[in-house]
């Protein structure tokens, strides 16, 4: 009769306002983060270096490097009538260009032969020269965005579409290149490559015996086609990339599955049916394994893409899991790389926003206790992902994996991020300790969960918060300390949350009562 009296009680204060995919949270807030983050691992733009004294074509005719000329020859040779001038002005711009400090972009801009080199490309009779002008637009696309939209407001893009399909491997791949440059500048380039028709060509270029130096080009162009997200490229264009995408993260090379990974990763960042469309091209189980790869480059964007999926409603986040995607967690949430940390608590995070028997796969996987030592010890960043982690198991699971949470002395850690500055993670922390609380009088131990509060140090953080300067934490505050440290007796179904605009998250419990109750 007593369990019975219990699970009723437990039903009359439970969620009503949200579902398991409300409590799942996509990174919009920290697009900025990541892409900075990102910059290490994958520029949107890169410039040629290589500092090749002849075309790679006339190398193979054993033809003599040029002299480097000056720059007021360069410019008056390629206005000039004379191919031969034209070649030789143009290898001398690329050569300028490829300095890695202070390249005359600018000059060569101001110069105004930005016309002829884009002219140049279209001589299919001189590979040569093509080559060198490709080089040179390359470079000049890998500057400001002001400059890559000079080179696109010439009219540069329809040739370099036409010649990703060149017989001159060497040309093609520059042209990819120089796209590449294109696309990483942001959505508005992106979409007018798209627009022009790059992909299919582009798409072609992928077989098994491209070199896979050309491969690492195509691939990166791949990526920032399907990069940034106000506004994502048009799904129906960039989706005809995922056959590729799914051969690619099968190659042995780190920079192909890291660009491949990344492009998974935008792609995945958006609406379910997006994401499912990812998860129907079999991706899942090769991204899985991709979690334990020794470099880091690799597994950042196979575990971004992972988190994305699991942002997705219930099925989705279920695909991910029968992959036994939670075996790698353990070395993921007590990696070295704090960033690697942070996107695993903020997997973790989207999975104990799911049903109580997805949050009882991380239990299983003995995640919790990794989570609770990130709370404790990891970086700030890091903390507040595993905060979220916390409330969202406290807000959707059973009463039986709050209490485990609770014994595992998660109380402490979340007591001390209540002195954070940001006033969000306060919040986060609050619905936590309050979901805690509630659970703990539903089976009559309020009284030991309120002296084990203040005993470390909590209420007295939690009473200082009614003089926040925010006011929602003053009020989640207020109603803790009169809900529970009250004198007065209230209901159980009374101390039920109201749901608020601001996302915040009402309890949710189900099940049957824990063995013993709580453990302080």
């Amino acid at each position: 009769m007593a369990s019975q009296e219990r699970d009723t009680r437990l039903k009359n204060y439970k969620n009503k306002g949200k579902d398991c995919d409300d409590l799942r949270r996509r990174r919009n807030e920290t697009s900025v983060e990541l892409r900075k983050a990102k910059k290490d691992d994958q520029l949107s733009k890169r410039r040629n270096l290589t500092l090749t004294d002849v075309s790679p074509l006339k190398e193979q005719n054993n033809q003599p490097a040029a002299p480097l000329m000056p720059m007021s020859d360069i410019i008056k040779s390629i206005k000039s009538q004379d191919q031969e001038k034209w070649f030789l002005a143009t290898q001398s711009a690329r050569k300028l260009l490829s300095r890695e400090r202070n390249p005359p972009i600018g000059d060569i801009i101001d110069a105004g032969i930005l016309s002829n080199l884009v002219a140049f490309l279209d001589h299919a009779d001189n590979p040569d020269l093509q080559f060198e002008a490709a080089w040179a637009l390359t470079n000049i696309a890998s500057g400001t965005s002001m400059q890559t939209h000079t080179v696109v407001s010439i009219g540069a893009v329809r040739p370099f579409i036409k010649l990703l399909s060149s017989t001159i491997p060497n040309v093609a791949e520059q042209a990819v290149w120089a796209l590449g440059n294109i696309a990483g500048d942001g959505p508005e380039l992106r979409d007018l490559l798209i627009k022009e028709g790059c992909l299919p060509p582009l798409l072609s270029l992928i077989s098994p015996k491209t070199p896979v130096a050309f491969l690492r080009n195509v691939t990166w162009t791949l990526s920032n086609l399907c990069r940034n997200k106000n506004p994502p490229p048009p799904f129906e264009a960039v989706k005809q990339c995922l056959p590729a995408l799914a051969q690619l993260i099968h190659t042995a090379d780190k920079e192909i599955l890291s660009d491949a990974c990344w492009a998974l990763s935008y792609l995945t960042d958006g609406a379910n049916d997006k994401i499912q469309a990812v998860i129907d091209m079999g991706v899942i189980p090769r991204v899985v394994h991709l979690l334990s790869h020794d470099e880091v480059s690799v597994i950042t964007p196979a575990l971004r893409t992972i988190g994305n999926i699991v942002t997705g409603d219930d099925s989705q986040t279920q695909v991910a899991l029968d992959h036994n995607m939670l075996m790698a967690f353990p070395t993921l949430l007590t990696h070295n790389k704090a960033s690697v940390q942070k996107e695993a608590c903020w997997t973790i995070s989207n999975i104990t926003a799911g049903n109580s028997s997805q949050i009882q796969m991380v239990v299983d996987c003995q995640l919790l206790p990794l989570i609770v030592d990130c709370l404790a010890k990891g970086d700030f960043k890091t903390q507040k992902e595993a905060a979220w982690a916390i409330t969202n198991l406290t807000s959707g699971g059973t009463p039986q994996q709050i209490s485990h949470l609770v014994e595992l002395g998660v109380t402490v850690p979340l007591s001390q991020l209540l002195t954070a500055k940001e006033p969000k993670i306060i919040l986060v922390v609050l619905d936590a300790i309050r979901n805690i609380l509630i659970t703990a009088k539903a089976f009559e131990k309020l009284e030991q969960a309120c002296l084990h509060l203040e005993e470390i140090g909590g209420l007295t953080k939690i009473e200082t918060l009614q003089n926040h300067d925010n006011e929602e934490v003053y009020r989640k505050a207020l109603f803790i300390i009169e809900k529970f440290f009250s004198e007065e007796e209230d209901e159980v179904q009374e101390l039920a949350p109201e749901s608020t605009e601001q996302g915040n998250y009402e309890f949710s419990a189900a099940g049957d009562a824990p063995n013993g109750g709580f453990s302080f």
